[in-house]
């Protein structure tokens, strides 16, 4: 079944059409939520009400060509997470005293083709949920600093700076991770 079949049978309540959905983008819909909340409960929970969401709203979904379905499920879920954490966590832009900012890594620690992709989202999820989220945003779904603040309420100044302490922390626990694996 094609995406925009699949797309029009959901819209139509067809049960088998929902689960192929389901089955069909699940896994990397499940990756996304992850990615934002860290907590394999939690990102069930939003994976969950994103469907829930998905199948209430999918009679508004325009099929734009090959990957449109997928790509607006990722936005779905992306909101849900942000949502999530908007209404749960205390504020996103706790500033982090000076001391607790990790020493910059060398730059010439190569590429990060050595790191496998499980293990690369295994030390993103690792990072505090406001370098999390704001690392998410700005790397995975290529907003600017000013679309981040306005998204989280917080300044671009802090969107930036917690972005430049997520790849600084991401980027030691890294060259953590390598010196453990030469071992």
């Amino acid at each position: 079944m094609t995406e925009e079949d699949l797309s029009k049978e959901c819209a139509r309540g067809n049960n088998q059409a929902r689960r192929i959905l389901y089955e069909r983008y699940g896994g990397g819909l499940m990756a996304i939520c992850l990615r934002y909340l860290g907590e394999r409960e939690v990102a069930e929970d939003i994976l969950h009400d994103g469907f829930i969401r998905i199948f209430q709203s999918i009679s508004t979904f325009t099929y734009q060509g090959e990957g449109s379905l997928k790509a607006w499920m990722s936005r779905v879920m992306v909101n849900e997470a942000l949502g999530y954490l908007r209404k749960h966590t205390a504020q996103v832009q706790q500033e982090v005293l000076m001391e607790e900012i990790p020493d910059v890594p060398d730059a010439d620690d190569g590429p990060l083709s050595d790191v496998p992709q499980a293990v690369m989202m295994r030390l993103i999820g690792e990072l505090p949920e406001g370098y999390r989220t704001v690392f998410n945003l700005y790397v995975f779904e290529e907003k600017s600093h000013k679309e981040i603040a306005a998204t989280l309420g917080i300044t671009e100044h802090t969107s930036s700076s917690q972005f430049y302490r997520a790849k600084t922390l991401l980027m030691k626990k890294i060259n953590e991770y390598r010196k453990k694996e030469s071992i």
